[in-house]
């Protein structure tokens, strides 16, 4: 029997800016290609109060950039729908984190999902009073992945089950 001591499960958001381009299905055949399986799933169109409670959650966005960025990004989230997911594997925060690149798209290498996919930067965003448009959010810790998950969904929308290459390496 092999230790599920380093399997965590982490969450992600698909933002409206995914969406609306079509590519949501290329970025999470990333995931899957790097061995992570998708444990839970769904589509959704937040209020402002889910948004609110998300960010309110992680707090770091109000505290980092402040309340008008913050009114601008709920504006952003509120555009269109998400997919909210949740995956798993080995180490999957970090992995997560390292295909999706840095935060702000003109930042993130060339390779990751905003490196590839997008071409923004802060200051152009906040020169148009707009949202940054970056594809995905992701959990940045353990810590968040938690709240995250909790936040968007019951215990009952995320499932236990072994994908191939599970069979072979457990």
């Amino acid at each position: 029997m092999t230790s599920q001591k380093h399997i965590e499960r982490t969450f992600i958001i698909f933002k409206p800016d995914a969406l609306q381009r079509g590519i949501m299905g290329e970025i999470l055949t990333r995931f899957e290609r790097v061995g992570l399986k998708i444990v839970g799933m769904k589509m959704l169109a937040p209020n402002r109060e889910q948004y609110h409670g998300h960010y309110e959650t992680i707090g770091k966005l109000i505290s980092r950039r402040g309340e008008d960025t913050f009114n601008v990004v709920l504006d952003f989230m509120s555009t269109g729908p998400v997919v909210a997911a949740v995956l798993e594997g080995v180490e999957a925060i970090e992995i997560v984190r390292k295909l999706i690149g840095s935060t702000e798209p003109k930042a993130a290498s060339i390779g990751t999902i905003r490196g590839d996919y997008c071409h923004m930067s802060y200051s152009r965003a906040d020169a148009e009073g707009k949202g940054v448009p970056n594809l995905i959010h992701a959990s940045a810790d353990a810590s968040d992945a938690e709240q995250e998950i909790k936040h968007w969904f019951s215990e009952s929308e995320l499932y236990d089950y072994q994908v191939l290459h599970e069979k072979f390496t457990r």
